[in-house]
């Protein structure tokens, strides 16, 4: 079998040198359906061999200087400073990482949830947050940015694939829960006509960011779930793999 060549997406910012970063897309890895083939997530039922293969593929590719620290997430606001652990048992469940060390890799994997990545403008430090609709109603880009102790208007925030508006259905709890702390949020929901709502996420997580002052926003606007041939969408497939974002201080 031939294997494809891993392709990536990379952030389009204005990141300071000694910044790297990317998005992992399905294509280039060894999986078979229905994660084919470049899962990178080892929770969800996928040969272990398998996983281990294209996490290798993942840092030769990158020429990452460690094994990302993969975090156990379960769409809750718990930021963790990589540079305080050693494994991912050291520090529990967690939906946000930031680093200050060349030697670690801030990691979030998603099909569908939006990764959004931050970097100090001076390049001191990194943050990476898992940002479904849960977390950024728990307000986990708020305690990622509160982790990487700069103001926040000296950072910068990438905000990764994730489902469009045009895919992602929500009920009434879910416009409820982002209303009840801003009622501007209501511009991010529009109704359809099952009674139920249309729900942009880089919206809901662009006013996050703004309010907390971080006005240098880049990325959006993809749908993981309406391109099936580089995403994986757990909406659109159910079982199926999981991609990863990916930030580290090269230098």
């Amino acid at each position: 079998m031939t294997i494809s060549k891993p392709d990536f997406i990379v952030p389009d910012w204005p990141s300071p040198a000694g910044i790297r970063a990317a998005f992992t897309l399905r294509a280039g890895g060894v999986s078979l359906p229905p994660f084919d083939t470049f899962n990178i997530g080892a929770h969800v039922g996928d040969d272990p061999n398998a996983i281990a293969v294209n996490r290798a593929r993942l840092r030769e590719h990158l020429a990452l200087p460690a094994e990302p620290l993969w975090l156990q997430q379960v769409h809750g606001q718990r930021v963790v400073d990589l540079d305080r652990q050693t494994s991912r048992d050291s520090f529990g469940p967690a939906d946000g990482a930031v680093t200050r060390s060349s030697g670690r890799v801030c990691a979030i994997q998603v099909a569908d949830c939006m990764p959004v990545l931050f970097a100090a403008k001076d390049g001191s430090v990194v943050g990476a947050a898992h940002a479904g609709w849960r977390g950024l109603a728990a307000g986990v880009l708020e305690s990622t940015v509160l982790a990487m102790k700069v103001p926040a208007g000296e950072l910068i925030a990438w905000m990764g694939p994730a489902i469009g508006p045009a895919h992602f259905e929500v009920g009434e709890e879910v416009r409820a829960a982002f209303l009840a702390a801003d009622s501007g949020a209501s511009a991010a929901f529009a109704a359809n006509e099952r009674g139920r709502w249309q729900c942009d996420l880089y919206a809901l997580a662009g006013r996050r960011l703004a309010a907390l002052g971080v006005s240098a926003v880049h990325g959006g606007g993809w749908c993981t779930y309406a391109d099936a041939g580089r995403f994986f969408s757990y909406r659109r497939d159910g079982r199926c793999g999981r991609m990863a974002a990916l930030i580290w201080r090269s230098s």
